[in-house]
């Protein structure tokens, strides 16, 4: 959990964070996360997240943050984790006591106390009913933006209701992490934002609301759970009187609607129509700004947070740096100089030298191994060191631009 103040210049005059598995070790994740026997099933504890929340704020104020100088709070939560809120919950949340910190008064709040998180990938069957139940996983792209993906929130409720259809009737509200982040300021329940939201499989991307097929398709009286979308850059209410009798927020200080990561960066990046963003990391992601997409079954689009009007399409590789990494490990002796001075000694296009490089089951596109091909689309079994690294790079770039090409 990471916080970052900045004033009206854009300056940033305060910066720190929680690390999940160092600073609450009493809940003994992984990456602040629990993989469990099956392998697929991936959950973090929704206590963890609240009672990291109670540390950051803690040490804010034994450094001496000025917290009634805050004219309003937003955030971003990783994206398709899901909270479930006990019936009753709200009374606690709006009648917190000052007194205590927030993971004792809501420790019984919740119907499911692990969350599923995007690193979930347990819910296949749920996936293909979805589908099925709408006419096709290219027919569920066009109404959601992505064909049904695990991960996604909607198949996870799908799996909670049909294995535990009592917690499912015991839950009043379903957050996403993002929503429930901004439902603690708020003191009550907060929206799910439209960007985020279409990371569900659930809302219609175009018009804006929830999808009242694949809301069927997943479980009986979903809506109601879910509350209405609203634009991620709504402005939802002023802050509890929790913060400010504990800590000192301004009573006018003002809680915007929170969003997922991926169109959080969009937003930080200050990307505009036509710009594309890439970030390369363990897995990489590639955003882009768009005005009329076309869904695809590979990739995402999602409503864009700064302009509700347009788009935001996404395409996520999971064979990034880890990837890289390798190639130079084997090619460049663990040497990044190396690597780049073999890129530089070849020509782009590489000679017709071409290859895909998998080393685990990609996304985008669902496919596995390491393939190279001659200048002759001959498959061959090996290149050059300083071949085989430029057709990594190369491999990898072309891939983006022929994915992102296909949503528009």
């Amino acid at each position: 959990l990471k916080v970052i103040a900045i004033d009206e210049h854009l300056r940033v005059i305060y910066e720190d964070n929680v690390h999940f598995d160092k600073d609450l070790p009493e809940f003994k994740t992984q990456g602040g996360a629990y993989v469990h026997s099956d392998r697929l099933t991936v959950t973090s504890p929704v206590l963890m997240w609240v009672k990291a929340l109670d540390m950051i704020l803690e040490k804010m104020k034994s450094s001496g943050f000025n917290f009634a100088q805050v004219r309003a709070l937003s955030g971003a939560g990783q994206q398709h984790g899901s909270v479930y809120w006990k019936k009753g919950s709200i009374q606690t949340l709006k009648n917190a006591s000052p007194e205590l910190p927030l993971h004792q008064l809501l420790k019984a709040c919740f119907a499911v106390s692990n969350s599923p998180i995007w690193m979930d990938s347990s819910t296949a069957s749920q996936c293909s009913n979805l589908e099925k139940a709408v006419g096709g996983a290219q027919r569920l792209a066009a109404i959601t933006g992505s064909r049904a993906y695990e991960r996604f929130t909607g198949n996870q409720i799908a799996k909670i209701y049909s294995q535990n259809p009592e917690v499912y009737t015991q839950t009043e509200r379903i957050s996403l992490v993002s929503s429930f982040a901004a439902s603690l300021f708020l003191g009550a329940y907060a929206p799910i934002d439209y960007s985020d939201g279409s990371g569900m499989n659930l809302l219609q991307i175009w018009e804006k609301v929830w999808s009242a097929s694949c809301l069927d398709a997943c479980a009986p009286g979903l809506e109601e759970k879910l509350g209405s979308p609203v634009p991620s850059h709504s402005v939802l209410g002023s802050i509890s009187p929790y913060y400010i009798q504990r800590y000192g927020f301004s009573p006018d200080c003002k809680v915007v609607a929170f969003t997922g990561d991926n169109p959080a960066s969009l937003a930080g990046m200050r990307l505009q129509e036509g710009d594309i963003a890439i970030s390369l990391g363990t897995s990489d992601t590639l955003f882009l700004w768009i005005q009329e997409p076309t869904p695809a079954l590979e990739g995402h689009i999602l409503c864009n947070p700064v302009d509700s009007q347009t788009f935001m399409a996404l395409l996520c590789f999971k064979n990034g740096s880890l990837m890289r990494e390798r190639i130079r490990d084997d090619c460049a002796s663990g040497s990044w100089d190396e690597f780049s001075k073999a890129l530089s000694s070849t020509v782009a296009g590489n000679n017709g030298n071409l290859g895909f490089y998998f080393d685990v089951m990609e996304i985008t596109p669902e496919a596995v191994g390491i393939h190279r091909f001659n200048s002759d689309n001959q498959k061959v079994s090996d290149f050059p060191k300083e071949v085989e690294i430029r057709a990594l790079i190369e491999g990898q770039f072309m891939a983006k631009r022929i994915h992102a090409e296909k949503l528009g």
